[in-house]
């Protein structure tokens, strides 16, 4: 099985890291055994970046090692310890990158050495209980989850940002070509498909710098799957002309510059989308007395198409002077007509249409209330629904938000199902308006009083509370001892 080393397209799966938890904890210490909310927050996930790196070439490590995921944020801890942020993943791509979702649509066009874009964020860490504290809530029992990460399938594919493109038949000299008129050194051969891979070459004439590219394997019935021209022609796609060469020294039957001309053509218009560059005609291999008879004879036909033609020879660099400045005027020209733009791109995200001045939607589907919105499915995520407290913290932020006034508005009754999302992660609640989850702990949703020291208690209640937390841990200096005790035992013993 042949090994690739250039691969110019790759399906490509990342996610950015997932936020840390946050954590509930309480302040401890001696005769204050419960001195507030000190729970830190969890740290935000790491990001997963693309950055174009003009020592790339291929995107042959994707191939490879198609999953790529940031890291993780740490999980909060108490006395206010925030967790850690997890490491962003940045992965260098070539210049010319050009992004596409699994659906096919486009992403983002990286061009310029440095360009970079966050293609998958990294989730949001969660709130820890000492965040949340407010002067109406100074005690929650609760705190928020992270987030997770974003998830998406990418397509790379590689786009050569080259200024002039060169076309034509297998062995019409192309990599010849690129290697006379630039410092460039592709493999060459005699023989058909030699080139597998797309060379680019970098031209001076006068005082103007561009590269030129060629596209290996062109042949009749490209556009049918033969050969691997098609796979290639998306690395003229950016070229401001294309240089037909054309082999004039040929041998083979059936071959002459003009049917080689419109084959090529044919197939460049199977493609489709280059239209609109200019043509030049390169009559190669012209050293040769035959192939110089040749491109004397077919040159008024193609003038009389309105091409400009040149008679070189990349062996004897015959015409390639004239060839290179004709190029060097047309990369002018479109340079001058371009206007300069800053190449660095930046993702548009659109947020889901939610509703004229709502932040989310209730649609009524099979017999249960849908709510879908930004903020009700990303509160959704972060909630424990392990803990009371954090369940009615969610019932009061879609309250304020006013989900509840509009589920009554629209007909909602108690006990109907309330669905928040529109996936396997969808979470279903019974409509219960106006009911406090956790009343029997609560004095507001999502406040614990047990941990507020300014509370309604009486002192004999203060009083029996301090004496059971002093009994507990009693208790467990108790086990420590025993424990401790038991390992000395053993060490004994060995």
């Amino acid at each position: 099985m042949a090994i690739p080393t250039f691969v110019d397209k790759v399906t490509l799966h990342v996610s950015g890291g997932s936020g840390g938890n946050g954590i509930a904890s309480v302040h401890r210490e001696k005769f204050k055994p419960l001195g507030g909310p000190d729970g830190g927050n969890g740290g935000h996930g790491g990001d997963v970046l693309l950055r174009v790196d003009a020592a790339v070439t291929t995107l042959i490590d994707f191939h490879h090692e198609p999953h790529r995921k940031g890291g993780n944020g740490a999980h909060g801890a108490g006395g206010h310890r925030n967790g850690g942020n997890g490491d962003s993943l940045t992965l260098h791509v070539p210049d010319g990158t050009v992004v596409r979702n699994d659906r096919g649509e486009f992403i983002t066009d990286l061009i310029g050495p440095g360009t970079e874009v966050v293609i998958a964020p990294g989730g949001r860490g969660g709130l820890g209980n000492a965040a949340l504290a407010s002067a109406k809530r100074k005690a929650p029992g609760f705190a928020l989850k992270g987030e997770a990460g974003e998830e998406l399938t990418i397509t790379l594919e590689l786009k050569v940002v080259a200024d002039i493109g060169l076309v034509g038949f297998p062995s019409a000299g192309k990599s010849s070509l690129i290697a006379a008129l630039s410092r460039a050194r592709p493999k060459i051969a005699d023989y058909p498909f030699t080139t597998l891979v797309p060379n680019l070459g970098v031209v001076v004439a006068g005082g103007t710098t561009y590269t030129v590219a060629d596209v290996p394997g062109l042949i009749e019935g490209a556009s049918e799957g033969k050969g691997l021209g098609h796979d290639f022609l998306r690395h003229v796609e950016r070229c401001a002309a294309l240089v037909h060469v054309i082999d004039c020294a040929t041998v083979e039957p059936g071959r002459d510059p003009l049917t080689d001309l419109d084959i090529i053509e044919n197939e460049l218009a199977q493609y489709g989308g280059l239209e609109d560059r200019v043509r030049i005609v390169a009559l190669n291999k012209t050293d040769v007395p035959d192939a110089k008879e040749i491109a004397a004879f077919v040159r008024a036909d193609l003038e009389a198409r309105g091409l400009e033609v040149y008679d070189v020879s990349a062996a004897s660099h015959a015409g390639l002077r004239e060839l290179s400045f004709a190029m060097a005027e047309i990369v002018q020209s479109k340079r001058a007509s371009t206007p300069v733009a800053d190449v660095t791109r930046i993702i548009l995200r659109p947020q889901a249409e939610a509703g004229v001045g709502r932040e989310f939607t209730i649609d009524h589907e099979d017999g249960r209330w849908v709510i879908r919105g930004e903020k009700p499915m990303r509160w959704v995520r972060q909630t424990d629904f392990a803990n009371d407290e954090a369940i009615g913290f969610l019932g009061d932020r879609l309250n304020r938000l006013g989900v509840e006034d509009h589920l009554i508005k629209l007909g909602a009754q108690a006990g109907d199902d309330i669905v928040i999302g529109d996936d396997e992660d969808a979470v279903v609640f019974d409509f219960a308006p106006d009911v406090t989850a956790g009343a029997e702990i609560l004095g507001r949703r999502g406040e614990d009083n047990r941990l507020e020291p300014n509370d309604r208690r009486t002192n004999k209640q203060r009083r029996e509370d301090l004496e059971a937390t002093r009994l507990y841990e009693a208790e467990a200096r108790v086990r420590r001892e025993a424990e401790s005790n038991a390992f000395e035992d053993a060490d004994d013993d060995l």
